[in-house]
């Protein structure tokens, strides 16, 4: 008697070169090995291991970015994006989603999917490459969903295997059959279409390959965005491994540490789980997201303190040139005693004021003897006259 062993995946049908299609395992499984070519692995994790990436967050002002390239429930587990969507909820006011995938494993997908619909974060969702088969249903959560003009949307039936007697066997198949009703439910909300006729159209057996002009005209998605070019002519692999080679060759990716690596670091040596470095990682980097804002904030102060400064300083130089011209043109000072006093004044205004005012003119005089403009006499001439006068008036008495 076979033990019933199932594996169910809802992935594009291309094998993975040296992949065995149906090889029983050790528990009597046969594992059905799906998805568009790419190059073979040595081990993918599964969704309780851990996972090659710990951190999948690009984070910008007010806006995360998590990216989910990679087959699901292997490089995109549903724990690790459940953790994710919380932390940046926390974090930013809007989460944006990248998808690069062929699909995967269809009972994670669902997780993802739910974790996305009943998050209360602003979510919106890209398909940058590949949205193919189980990514296609996470790409309907959108709000909004916009596809890139170079991207493809794939829809097809569910595929799965298992091994043992015929009602086990029969049982396997009344459960694909249940998946594919819930997803054709899923995909009839969104395109406005009955359940069974996204069946009827789409689970026939047949890999359906959508462009971003048709998956928007059949209501998949909201909008196409520019996104850079691929090689015209690129086929949904290509498209697949372009987009994946981007994102690898990102700088942020380059210091990327594997969650075994992180709890070496002292900083997280007395984490208890995956999910405590995660959110002590996430905290570092909303530190280290501060810290830049904090430098930049400095830096414009810094800058408009100058210009107070600068502007200061000339509004001091002049007046102290002022003060020293006048004390100059009327004696208190000379030529050779001007930076003197001029360095009294730079080291304390206020006093160097006091010692300008107690010294005494030098040409008061001359300044009296000064003839004012439109006068016809000079003090000197006034004076003269007013004695002549006087003199005058005696004699005649």
């Amino acid at each position: 008697m076979g033990t019933g062993r199932k594996a169910i995946n809802f992935a594009a049908k291309t094998a993975i070169p040296g992949c065995a299609r149906h090889s029983p395992n050790k528990f009597g499984s046969a594992l059905a090995c799906t998805g568009i070519a790419t190059a073979t692995r040595a081990k993918r994790p599964k969704d309780n291991e851990t996972m090659n990436k710990f951190f999948n967050i690009k984070k910008t002002a007010g806006v995360s970015t998590i990216y989910m390239y990679g087959d699901i429930g292997y490089e995109v587990a549903s724990g690790q994006i459940a953790a994710e969507l919380a932390a940046c909820a926390e974090a930013s006011e809007r989460i944006d989603i990248r998808i690069n995938s062929n699909g995967g494993d269809v009972f994670s997908g669902i997780a993802i999917y739910n974790a996305i619909r009943q998050s209360k974060a602003d979510i919106r969702l890209y398909v940058d490459g590949v949205a193919a088969s189980m990514a296609s249903v996470i790409a309907l959560c959108g709000r909004p969903v916009e596809m890139s003009q170079y991207a493809r949307l794939m829809l097809h039936s569910v595929s799965g295997g298992c091994y043992g007697n015929k009602q086990e066997m029969a049982r396997c198949i009344a459960e694909i059959e249940s998946l594919e009703d819930s997803l054709g439910e899923m995909y009839a909300k969104r395109m406005g279409i009955g359940k069974e006729e996204v069946k009827a159209r789409y689970f026939d057996g047949t890999d359906h390959w959508l462009t971003a002009q048709e998956a928007l005209q059949m209501g998949l998605i909201d909008g196409i965005y520019d996104a850079e070019p691929v090689a015209e002519g690129s086929t949904p692999e290509d498209i697949y491994k372009t987009f994946n080679n981007r994102l690898h060759a990102e700088p942020q990716k380059a210091n990327d540490m594997t969650i075994e690596e992180l709890k070496k670091q002292a900083q997280f040596k007395d984490c208890k789980s995956e999910e405590d470095v995660v959110a002590r990682a996430q905290h570092f980097a909303n530190l280290a997201d501060e810290a830049k804002t904090l430098a930049t904030e400095n830096t414009e102060l810094k800058a408009k303190l100058k210009v107070f400064e600068d502007k200061a300083a000339a509004e001091a130089e002049a007046e102290r040139k002022a003060l020293l011209d006048a004390a100059e043109q009327d004696g208190r000072i000379n030529a050779e005693s001007r930076a003197t006093f001029e360095n009294i004044l730079k080291g304390n205004l206020d006093e160097g004021k006091k010692v300008l005012a107690a010294l005494t003119p030098k040409r008061k005089v001359m300044n009296d003897l000064h003839v004012q403009p439109g006068a016809s006499e000079g003090p000197w001439e006034q004076r003269m006259k007013q004695i002549r006068e006087a003199r005058a008036k005696r004699q005649f008495m």
